[in-house]
């Protein structure tokens, strides 16, 4: 009973071994993420984003959610009504303090 009980704590310990080394590893890649002052700029510039967006096309932005990095990258997602919301958008989140650089996964897709 003694080995079966052994065999299978070794067998677990030995599964969790890669998930314990990849969670130290994503926990030492965003250690600064935790970090109060890193999370309000991040929040800040989201919210320059999104107010900015909701002035510019207020029917539109509730398709569209922001999130920021811990380096400055801003991910838009969701959908608008035209190819040219999509581009105002984009242009809109270039354009604001302290972002690095903008990724869209923003498709088109018209309210019905």
């Amino acid at each position: 009973m003694k080995t079966k009980l052994a065999t299978t704590c070794f067998v677990i310990g030995t599964l969790l071994a890669p998930v314990a080394a990849i969670a130290a590893d994503t926990i030492e890649r965003h250690s600064d993420r935790a970090h109060p002052m890193t999370w309000v700029k991040d929040s800040v510039i989201t919210t320059k984003i999104k107010a900015k967006l909701a002035a510019d096309h207020p029917g539109s932005m509730k398709h569209i959610q922001v999130d920021t990095d811990k380096d400055g990258v801003v991910w838009l997602t969701g959908t608008a009504n035209s190819q040219a919301e999509i581009d105002a958008a984009i242009a809109t989140a270039r354009h604001t303090e302290h972002v690095k650089s903008v990724w869209s996964d923003l498709k088109i897709e018209n309210d019905r």
